[in-house]
């Protein structure tokens, strides 16, 4: 989809996204694909110096690189051509109080995934959004893959009868050393309590697991049990989680997530099984949907071709044998929500995770701490949690 003539694109706002970070350009590349977005301003960084050098590297208008969050937002809401949008790219502290004052200002946020640091923060942020105009999504990239939603509507079609076992898997490696203790900035915040909140791995990667099995299965974890380590000595967060899953529909199920196995990269890994069949889709063959039929020989579902869904045929942007990926899938999130601003599709009938899902992350977080703190013994999910 590209913007029709005479549309202008939303005006975007990122912060964080400054010099050295990882996510900021996908942020960027992502909103920008379709044309529907622009990057216009931002505070890039706490320094103001490299916030300026960021703007430079994206083509900001140096006037419209903030030294701080209030200022670009009063400055931003007088402007004729003021922003639509925060994309929120920072470490997982300051998400809160960036999307409060964003949402308080009338703006649509975007947040990169957990949407906050703990359950109490994220409870909060969900009555910011009740009392706002303005939408809210995060940014669980993995949601925009076709095949995934495609995995998606096959589930809620009914093909694989009643849910019965769901794994994911989720394999990395590059915190198999203390490289914390370096030059790394994305290790350094990512391994720190202040900067990241109360989960290391699990907040981390781990979110993106517990979503994907309910995003994709359309069942919701009910209890869970887990073992949480941090394996390098000296860490204090855990880099290493193993979760037991049971769901409310009567399904089990397992998360996998770590970050030191050696040699591991992305190795994203999704199985489900019900009555009748089941699927698998891995991110490293992110093009191929595998459905098991114990009666009828195996499909192999590829990317691109007419025989899909209306669901994956939308986010879906080149033919079959044309491999789409991460930026791709990250674009349809941004497309999904330039669309919900536009008006064009209510934000409820599009694909996105917004607040709800973002609490529910937080909320198997929370659980999975208890659970590992009381030496791996089963956890509510919906547990009351102290209110902020």
């Amino acid at each position: 989809m590209t913007v029709p003539a005479g549309m202008v694109p939303l005006a975007m706002a990122m912060v964080g996204g400054g010099p050295g970070s990882f996510i900021g350009p996908v942020h960027r590349m992502a909103a920008e694909l379709d044309g529907a977005m622009r990057l216009r301003a931002g505070v890039f960084s706490r320094d103001h110096a490299r916030s300026l050098e960021a703007a430079a590297g994206y083509g900001i208008d140096p006037e419209r690189a903030y030294p701080d969050v209030a200022t670009m937002l009063a400055a931003e809401a007088r402007r004729p051509d003021g922003i639509a949008l925060v994309a929120i790219a920072t470490p997982n502290d300051t998400h809160l109080p960036i999307a409060a004052a964003a949402l308080a200002a009338g703006v649509h946020v975007i947040s990169d995934k957990p949407a906050t640091a703990t359950l109490a923060e994220a409870l909060a942020l969900q009555n910011h959004v009740a009392a706002s105009d303005a939408l809210y999504a995060v940014t669980y990239t993995y949601t925009g893959y076709p095949l995934i939603r495609e995995a998606r509507e096959r589930i809620v079609r009914g093909e694989l009868g009643r849910i019965r076992r769901i794994h994911v898997e989720y394999p990395q490696g590059w915190l198999a050393e203390p490289v914390e203790r370096g030059n790394n900035k994305q290790a350094g915040w990512r391994t720190d309590p202040a900067r990241t909140g109360v989960g290391g791995c699990i907040s981390d990667i781990g979110v993106h697991a517990l979503n994907l099995a309910e995003y994709v299965s359309g069942e919701r974890i009910e209890h869970l049990l887990a073992d949480l380590a941090a394996v390098v000595p000296g860490r204090s967060l855990d880099d290493d989680a193993t979760l037991l899953l049971r769901f409310a529909g009567g399904a089990r199920g397992l998360v996998a997530a770590t970050q030191v196995a050696a040699g591991a990269r992305n190795d994203l890994r999704l199985s489900i099984w019900g009555e009748r069949g089941g699927l698998q889709w891995s991110h490293a063959d992110s093009q191929h949907l595998y459905l098991r039929w114990p009666d009828r020989p195996d499909e192999i579902v590829s990317a691109g071709g007419p025989w899909l869904g209306p669901v994956a045929a939308a986010a879906t942007r080149l033919p079959a044998g044309h491999p789409e990926g991460f930026i791709e899938a990250f674009a349809n999130i941004y497309r999904d929500f330039a669309d919900a601003i536009r008006g064009s599709m209510p934000i409820a009938e599009t694909p996105l995770c917004g607040i709800e899902d973002g609490v529910r992350g937080l909320r198997c977080v929370d659980a999975a701490l208890r659970s590992s703190a009381a030496g791996g013994a089963w956890q509510p999910v919906e547990a009351i949690a102290p209110r902020p």
